[in-house]
């Protein structure tokens, strides 16, 4: 039988288990790694598909083998494994519903607070020069950048933060750590893994594939204590950051734009809804309680380590609700609901496995949370 850390980086290094099964399974480890019920009623009481859950148990007869290569693999790219059963783990991460199993690291994540900068990719000379003084600003004042490794906001965030001595940026990939994308960045990535560090929870090897990016922007909500939103269309990846970061209990913030610009209607219309409106860097410590640490307008007396955060407002769903099946589950679970995927197989006329699937997906993306039972229902 292999060590259970054997066993999630050889499940995780399976590039054809969903992402949403790979981190359920991860949280389930003993129920079936050890498990003598026939998979298809195991696979109901854990909320995975059958089909994945099989996946998973054809793993375990290899699993010291494929982890062992795995680990090699991440070693020749100068990276490391960082299980959720090590101690290295960021406890950030744990407030996850669904947290990533297995991280692989290049650098040092920094110690100390953060705050995640995200917007376009496509962002006005406006955006980036936003984004460029946020990193430069807030690293001065010993923060961490943490952002998504993207053209536009997320580049040029990271560069601010690079241009300070001493500045810590962190870089939160939706590609495997071996994959330079997008092509330009190989010398931006270098600096950020000698400056601070470059992760995935993808194995070596993963390619983006547009829906890379979404699940990890939970990791970037997740590691900063608040995220702030530069440049953003109504429908954009960086609002599903933001999502996630209420989620999460942590702040959000906003830039306004002009009311005629596409990429302002994200920002603003987050402002609308209670996200604190930034006008300069002092705006993100102030609220965070950190204004000692720099340049804050009037600057708390206590230090960072004596001041609570201020409670974020109330998360609020403004996203409009995903097509097909998923859709159809989210409308037979209104706010204040919860059912069982046998109802919700029954009310949708579907097949367990494909209900038990949209579940996992819409749970990792942070629409619904499963509760004992299992029930799934919206917010706590």
């Amino acid at each position: 039988m292999p060590e259970p850390r054997q066993l999630l980086i050889a499940v995780n290094a399976r590039d054809d288990l969903d992402r949403a099964a790979v981190c359920r399974l991860a949280q389930e480890l003993d129920a079936w790694s050890n498990a003598k019920e026939p998979p298809e009623r195991l696979a109901r009481r854990l909320g995975v598909p059958a089909a994945q859950l099989c996946k998973a148990l054809d793993v375990i007869p290899r699993a010291e083998t494929l982890a062992k290569a795995e680990s090699d693999r991440a070693d020749d790219l100068g990276a490391r494994l960082v299980t959720c059963l090590d101690d290295e783990y960021p406890t950030a991460l744990r407030d996850l519903h669904l947290p990533p199993p297995v991280l692989y690291i290049q650098g040092e994540l920094p110690a100390g607070p953060a705050v995640a900068v995200v917007g376009s990719r496509k962002a006005t000379d406006y955006g980036l020069e936003a984004a460029a003084f946020l990193g430069r600003s807030l690293a001065e004042t010993g923060l961490t950048v943490v952002s998504g490794f993207a053209r536009g906001v997320d580049a040029a965030a990271h560069r601010g933060a690079l241009t300070v001595s001493g500045g810590r940026t962190v870089a939160v990939l939706g590609t495997g750590i071996d994959i330079l994308y997008p092509r330009g960045h190989t010398q931006l990535g270098r600096a950020i893994a000698a400056s601070g560090a470059r992760i995935s929870e993808f194995p070596v090897g993963w390619l983006p594939r547009p829906w890379s990016f979404p699940i990890r922007n939970r990791l970037i909500a997740a590691l900063a204590r608040g995220t702030v939103v530069v440049e953003a269309a109504a429908r954009s990846g960086s609002l599903i950051t933001a999502h996630h970061a209420l989620e999460l209990g942590r702040e959000v913030f906003a830039i306004p734009g002009r009311i005629f610009d596409d990429k302002a209607q994200g920002p603003n219309g987050l402002i609308r809804d209670g996200a604190t409106l930034v006008q300069h860097p002092a705006d993100v410590l102030d609220a965070l309680g950190l204004g000692r640490l720099g340049f804050g307008r009037g600057r708390s007396e206590e230090g960072p380590g004596q001041t609570a955060l201020p409670a974020p407002p109330a998360p609020t769903e403004t996203r409009p609700l995903p097509g097909g099946l998923a859709g159809k589950l989210l409308e037979h679970l209104p706010a204040g609901t919860r059912r069982s995927p046998d109802d919700l197989a029954m009310l949708t006329g579907t097949s367990m496995d494909q209900v038990l699937g949209e579940l996992l997906e819409l749970e990792l993306q942070g629409w619904l949370r499963r509760h004992p039972g299992p029930l799934y229902g919206r917010g706590g």
